[in-house]
């Protein structure tokens, strides 16, 4: 199913889904991508939910978490540093194998046949908000198998898992680099705006799955909802404001030598930056 992701665009988008091995409790994220980043802030939201670490989780092939060389299954050190934090085990399935998943799969099952039928999104927030809502009541139904719910058992499964460490794994997609004269930073396909007085500086650009945020130095100079739409050019108008501003007292200078060269915070007080 395409969900619309604003600008005219849609989508059919990934869902990370988790489920307890012994409550059947299901965590379920949507995430704008299938790279190792947006997985493992899912992955890290699902944990979250269920409110403890398994000790072993058990992973498909995917292959932004898991290579394999000489059919012998090798950790991506993305992975490898988020489950390390985490200190929990991980199994791979072997290839071909879906009976080793056959939880997973059955809950995709249930999603496609009693979440997705007869809904519509108007956004990716909007279907993860349907979709914690749905998770709720499908967590206190009675479990076909088991012949009791999920939340009556999921105590038992927090009690078996490791809890979860004092300072979380951070997977966010990160880039240092040199601020260039036109004061946009591209991630993935998009463009996002940042005050022009980092202009020819280094700043550091961190992603998560709901915004792009800039430093320079430690300070903020940018922060913005992520586009999850592709090839947009996302600007905050205090950025415009500071560059216009920036741009006629740069041509004032050139015109008139003579003229006194004032602090610039003045003008990021004047565009309420400071």
């Amino acid at each position: 199913m395409k969900t619309p992701l604003g600008q005219g665009q849609s989508a059919t988008l990934p869902v990370i889904v988790g489920v307890s091995g012994y409550s059947r409790t299901i965590t379920a994220r949507m995430i704008p991508s299938r790279e190792a980043h947006d997985i493992l802030l899912g992955h890290l939201v699902c944990l979250l939910e269920l409110g403890g670490v398994p000790r072993k989780g058990v992973y498909d092939n995917e292959a932004a978490l898991v290579s394999r060389h000489n059919g012998r299954p090798t950790l991506t050190p993305p992975f490898q540093r988020f489950r390390g934090t985490l200190g929990m085990g991980v199994i791979v399935c072997k290839p071909g194998d879906p009976e080793a998943k056959g939880l997973v799969e059955r809950v995709n099952r249930y999603l496609e046949t009693s979440f997705l039928p007869g809904r519509c999104f108007s956004s990716p927030q909007d279907f993860n908000a349907q979709l914690a809502t749905w998770l709720r009541r499908a967590n206190t139904r009675t479990h076909s198998t088991l012949r009791c719910r999920p939340s009556d058992r999921i105590a038992e499964d927090r009690a078996a898992m490791m809890a979860l460490p004092p300072v979380l794994p951070d997977p966010a997609w990160r880039e240092t680099k040199r601020l260039g004269r036109d004061h946009w930073v591209r991630v993935a396909t998009c463009d996002y705006s940042v005050h022009p007085r980092a202009i020819g500086r280094r700043v550091e650009v961190r992603m998560d799955l709901d915004e792009v945020v800039v430093t320079c130095a430690g300070d903020e100079v940018a922060r913005h909802v992520r586009s999850w739409a592709k090839h947009r050019t996302i600007t905050d108008p205090a950025h415009e404001l500071a560059r216009k501003v920036m741009r006629v007292f740069a041509a004032a200078v050139a015109d008139n030598d003579d003229v006194e060269l004032r602090d610039l915070s003045v003008y990021d007080r004047a565009t309420g930056v400071a």
